[in-house]
């Protein structure tokens, strides 16, 4: 049984859990109780650890499948031999009730998870057959359940495992099959039918409260983008997708958002470059909260922002303030990471790992994204309390003092540590904004010393971290090009207009590229301590779109970005790269950060846009 192309799954969240549904039909990832916990199906990573599948008994390939405009509700049209039908999958969201609310910080407004996956199929012309097959196995697949009927007749059946109680009912009558629960039925022309799956809530039991549910999730996501500041341009589905796609990837009891929905989908199909991304990264914060603000959605950026300081200000209490690089979603700092040895992996890519083995590393560039994010926060109306000034005056500090070490690098390289220019930059950027918000405070003796600091650190990169073209270059010991030097002119280190950043960004365009989509470094070059190749880094290329624009070169700013949303997924989705040679997605889906810097690019270029006066959209 072969892995569909990465892309072409379609992602569903309640902001609690989310799920990824193959084409045809079978949802193949979902963890529970949280997106962070062992798979419950898990065919993603390995064809026998569980799946559940809903729709035609005779056909497998859809015709059509989208979601229904501004919802994260899925509609898959099929065309079977005797007729047509349609089935629409939601992760339901009910409305917001304070005797559920569980302590969960949630914004005015909110939905609650209802915790039921929901399923809806119905007859649209001729006859159909329509199946369902539910397949749980727990803990990434090790554990089969036992299904037991609940109530009087066949429509009801649970099964427990792992502290996690499964309940599939619906309008079909069910049977089991080891630990299979199935059924089948007929519809007509105009029949619907529905299944549901829950876990420790409540599923329901009719037809009209399941299309209810429907109605209420539709209201739900529809009321949600309404919210948006999105201009009315042709690039406004692809933004709107983002912000869909960001939300899903939330975690709504803390606030947190994942780097992605999944663990070791590859960057190298085979290969051993495979990561747990279902954690939170100090490095997307910065990009989050402009993103989040830009687009009109500022509670979620100060949700966000305070699980960050939650989180950041976590840590033992002689050092409260030790900063990592990332954080689990319920703010846990120890993220050991293990090998599932006994799946085969996508596309049989070994080791599937849990955990991430890098949460421990020195990344240099955290101090930067931090203070970068505490800026914007500033700026998008927030505030700060004065203990927690003290405590990123801390932190702004230790940036300062570590600058002159070496470090693993923003792309969490696992061979030796180096002198990285990007994270030296990333430190300027902690004592920069740090001066600013000093300033901004009042706070005029620390305003001065770090930009004394700020301005030594600068010089030191001006004069080490640049070759005899006038390129920067990825670390002190070489003349290698690297996609995060893209993050200079991003982060105000030297204007746009700077000869030397200009010269960087044309040479990364033209030599750290595979048609056209740019390469995080050379393998073959760079000590990353694995093995193997990668593909294109989708967040590079979206960085380069925008770095271009910075610099005066729209039409090829442009070029690249129509390149770029020609890649999309079916369902406007971005893995974390794309294998240009068979235009594939790589690495785990959807990934926030691509989407983020997706946004980013295409606000510049409206904006260019406008200024040349070739956009007048709102």
């Amino acid at each position: 049984m072969t892995f569909p192309p990465i892309a072409d799954y379609a992602f569903l969240s309640d902001c609690e859990v989310s799920t990824l549904i193959a084409p045809d039909g079978s949802v193949e990832w979902l963890c529970l109780p949280r997106p962070d916990a062992p798979s419950v199906f898990g065919a993603l990573l390995d064809r026998s650890a569980g799946n559940f599948r809903f729709g035609p008994t005779n056909t497998m390939v859809p015709q059509q499948r989208r979601y229904l405009p501004g919802t994260m509700v899925l509609e898959t049209t099929w065309h079977t031999p005797t007729g047509w039908m349609k089935v629409e999958d939601l992760l339901v969201l009910g409305p917001l009730d304070a005797t559920r609310r569980d302590g969960y910080r949630r914004s005015p407004g909110d939905a609650i998870a209802q915790r039921t996956l929901l399923r809806i199929a119905t007859c649209l012309d001729g006859r159909v057959e329509l199946g369902v097959s539910c397949l749980p196995l727990f803990d990434y697949g090790r554990n089969p359940g036992t299904w037991k009927f609940d109530g009087a007749g066949y429509n009801r059946a649970t099964v427990t495992e792992d502290d996690v109680t499964l309940t599939l009912s619906g309008s079909i009558a069910l049977g089991v099959l080891g630990s299979r629960c199935m059924g089948r039925t007929t519809l007509e022309t105009g029949d619907s039918a529905f299944v549901a799956l829950s876990w420790n809530g409540d599923a329901p039991v009719e037809l009209d409260e399941a299309l209810g549910q429907l109605q209420w999730t539709e209201r739900y996501w529809r009321d949600w983008m309404s919210m948006a500041r999105l201009p009315d341009h042709r690039f406004r589905p692809y933004l709107e997708r983002s912000a869909l796609a960001l939300k899903g990837l939330s975690y709504a009891p803390t606030g947190a958002i994942m780097a992605a929905a999944t663990t070791s989908l590859p960057e190298t199909p085979g290969g051993e470059r495979n990561w747990d991304y279902r954690y939170t990264w100090i490095r997307d914060t910065g990009f989050m909260l402009r993103a989040l603000h830009g687009l009109g959605f500022d509670w979620e950026a100060f949700d966000y922002f305070a699980f960050i300081l939650d989180a950041v200000k976590s840590g033992e209490s002689d050092a409260p303030w030790a900063l990592q690089i990332m954080y689990g979603i319920g703010g846990e700092r120890e993220l050991t990471e293990h090998t599932l040895d006994h799946l085969s992996g996508y596309r049989d890519s070994r080791p599937v790992r849990t955990g991430n083995g890098a949460y421990d590393q020195h990344q240099h560039d955290v101090w930067g994204m931090l203070l970068d994010s505490v800026e914007e926060h500033l700026r998008g109306g927030g505030q700060i309390a004065p203990a927690v000034w003290e405590g990123l005056a801390g932190l702004v500090d230790t940036a300062i003092a570590r600058s002159s070490e070496p470090d693993q690098g923003i792309w969490e390289m696992r061979g030796e540590p180096q002198h990285f220019v990007a994270s030296k930059v990333m430190c300027w950027v902690a004592a920069d904004r740090g001066a600013l918000i000093a300033q901004a405070r009042g706070d005029v003796a620390r305003a001065q010393r770090w930009r004394s600091a700020a301005d030594k650190i600068k010089a030191e990169v001006l004069d080490r971290g640049v070759d005899d073209r006038g390129s920067f270059v990825q670390h002190y010991d070489t003349t290698d090009l690297d996609a995060s030097l893209l993050l200079l002119p991003l982060m105000g280190f030297l204007p746009p207009d700077d000869e030397r950043v200009r010269t960087t960004v044309l040479a990364i365009a033209n030599e750290l590229t595979q048609d056209g989509l740019v390469l995080r470094y050379r393998v073959a070059t760079s000590d990353d301590g694995l093995s193997g190749e990668e593909g294109t880094f989708t967040i590079c290329s979206f960085w380069l779109v925008s770095a271009l624009e910075m610099i005066g070169e729209f039409d090829a700013a442009s070029a690249l970005f129509q390149k770029l949303l020609s890649f999309a997924g079916p369902m406007l989705l971005y893995a974390e790269e794309i294998d240009v040679s068979t235009g594939q997605h790589l690495g785990n889906f959807p990934q926030a950060f691509t989407h983020l810097a997706l946004i980013d690019a295409a606000g510049r270029l409206i904006e260019a846009e406008r200024v040349r006066g070739e956009f007048a959209g709102g």
